[in-house]
C-alpha cells in the first residue's frame, strides 16, 4: 500500500565558487584568528626594504592559494558513478517477495545508514530497518504482494505493493490492509539503497508520525465477525481511506429471482440446492457470503446467489431440482468495495452504493451499472455490530500504473 519524497543522498560536484564559500564560512574564531595573524605579519614587513617587502607579499598570496585550493580539494567529491537501473529493479523483483519470509531481504543491497520512513515508523540503520520487518512478521503475520518496480528518477527506483495482515496479539485478530508505493533512493557511490519512503494510498499525510495514519491503522481493529467459511478469491489491489479495489478470481453461484437488495426471498430455494435438493442429492459445503444483486439503479430485478466452493466445476455439478435456479460462472474482474456494519437495509445498502459510486467518479474511475450486497454472517445468530457487509460495484477498467 501532503506527500513529500525523502530525497536521495546524491552528491553534486562542489565548484571553486562553493569551495570559497565553504571556506569564507568556517567558524569566526578560526578565520579572525587568521586575519590577526596576517595584519600582523604585514606590520612586520612595512619595516623591511622595498625589494623585501615585494617578495614576502608574494609568499604571503602563495600560502592563501595553496589554502583555498586545498579547501576545494577537500570539498569536492569523486565524479559521480553510473548505474545499471534495470539491475536493480530485477533485483528487487527477486528480492521484495522475501520481505517477511525465512530467507529475508539480502542486506548486502542496502547501505548501513539507509534512512527508512513511513506514516509512523522512522528508522535510520540497517540494523533498525531489518527490525522493523522482524517486528511485522512477529506481531501481524503481513502477505506481502508486489506489483510492480520501475526506475521512476536519476537515482530512484519505486515499487508498488499491497501488504495484509493480521494483528495476532487481539483476540479477534484483525485484518489490516496497506497499499501503496516505496521510493527507494540509490547511493551513486556505493549502488546500494540508502533511502526507503513509503506512502500510503489510504491517507493523504505521509509524513513522518502522522495522525492521519494512526487513525488509519486504529480504524482498522474494529471488530467484523467473518465466518470461517471459503469466500470468493480476490487479490486486494489498491485501499484507499473509502473502498477497497479488488481482482477477483472467476466464481461459480446458484441464484433465483429475489424481492429487494437486502431480501430474503429465495434465500431458501438456493441454499436448498446445496443442502442436498438437487439431481443427485449431493450435499454441497456452505460459504460465504451470500450475495444479492442489481443489475439497474431502479432496482428493477434482483438476484439472490450463494457462491459455490473454488474446486467444484459448473459441468460436473448437480442440476437444480428447481426450474427457478440457474447454475452461472462469474468470469471475476475488477470490483470496488466498500465495508460496514449493521443490519443492512435497502436504504442503507443503495445509500452505501450511492455513496461509493460518487467516490469512484471523484477517483476518475468507471463504474458499471447494478451492484451487489455481500452479507457475511447469519442475521439471527449474530449481533448486528460486528456484521460484516459490503457493497461491491463492478469497474469497467483499472490500472496500478499511477
Amino acid at each position: 500500500m501532503t506527500t513529500s519524497h525523502f530525497p536521495a543522498a546524491i552528491p553534486r560536484p562542489t565548484t571553486r565558487r562553493r569551495a570559497t564559500a565553504n571556506f569564507c564560512q568556517l567558524p569566526a574564531t578560526t578565520t579572525t584568528a587568521s586575519f590577526l595573524s596576517q595584519s600582523k605579519r604585514i606590520r612586520q614587513i612595512k619595516n623591511l626594504a622595498p625589494h623585501k617587502i615585494t617578495d614576502q607579499l608574494k609568499a604571503t598570496k602563495l600560502k592563501w592559494a595553496v589554502r583555498l585550493r586545498s579547501v576545494a580539494q577537500e570539498e569536492s567529491p569523486t565524479k559521480p558513478k553510473t548505474f545499471d537501473a534495470q539491475k536493480l529493479v530485477d533485483f528487487l523483483y527477486e528480492d521484495l517477495p522475501h520481505l517477511f519470509d525465512d530467507q529475508g531481504i539480502d542486506r548486502t543491497a542496502y547501505d548501513e545508514r539507509v534512512k527508512f520512513r513511513d506514516p509512523i515508523t522512522k528508522h535510520d540503520s540497517i540494523s533498525g530497518y531489518l527490525f522493523n520487518i522482524a517486528m511485522l512478521r512477529k506481531l501481524f503475520t503481513p502477505d506481502f504482494q508486489l506489483h510492480w518496480v520501475k526506475q521512476t528518477g536519476a537515482y530512484e527506483i519505486t515499487t508498488r505493493w499491497t501488504m495484509v495482515m493480521k494483528f495476532v496479539l487481539i483476540p479477534w485478530k484483525p485484518e489490516l490492509v496497506f497499499t501503496g508505493t516505496s521510493v527507494m533512493g540509490i547511493n551513486p557511490e556505493t549502488n546500494k539503497f540508502n533511502s526507503h519512503v513509503d506512502y500510503w494510498d489510504s491517507i493523504k499525510n505521509n509524513d513522518y508520525f502522522s495522525v492521519e495514519g494512526l487513525v488509519d491503522v486504529a480504524k482498522q481493529l474494529r471488530y467484523y465477525k467473518t465466518p470461517d467459511l471459503e469466500t470468493p478469491k480476490y487479490q486486494i489491489l489498491k485501499r484507499t481511506a473509502n473502498y477497497e479495489v479488488r481482482k477477483y478470481d472467476p466464481f461459480i453461484v446458484v441464484e433465483t429471482n429475489g424481492d429487494k437488495l437486502s431480501g430474503s426471498s429465495g434465500f431458501n430455494s438456493v441454499a436448498g440446492y446445496i443442502f442436498g435438493k438437487n439431481s443427485t442429492a449431493e450435499k454441497i459445503k456452505m460459504t460465504t457470503p451470500v450475495f444479492t444483486q442489481t443489475f439497474d439503479p431502479e432496482v428493477s430485478k434482483v438476484s439472490i446467489q450463494i457462491v459455490l466452493p473454488s474446486e467444484k466445476d459448473l459441468n460436473s455439478l448437480p442440476a437444480p431440482n428447481e426450474a427457478e435456479i440457474d447454475l452461472r460462472k462469474v468470469e471475476g474482474g475488477i470490483a470496488a468495495v466498500s465495508k460496514f456494519s449493521g443490519k443492512p437495509s435497502d436504504e442503507i445498502a443503495l445509500e452505501k452504493e450511492k455513496y461509493l459510486r460518487s467516490n469512484l467518479v471523484s477517483d476518475g474511475l468507471k463504474a458499471k451499472e447494478g451492484c451487489l450486497l455481500a452479507r457475511y454472517n447469519d442475521p439471527g445468530r449474530t449481533r448486528s455490530f460486528i456484521m460484516r457487509n459490503e457493497v461491491l460495484i463492478w469497474l469497467e477498467e483499472f490500472s496500478l500504473e499511477c
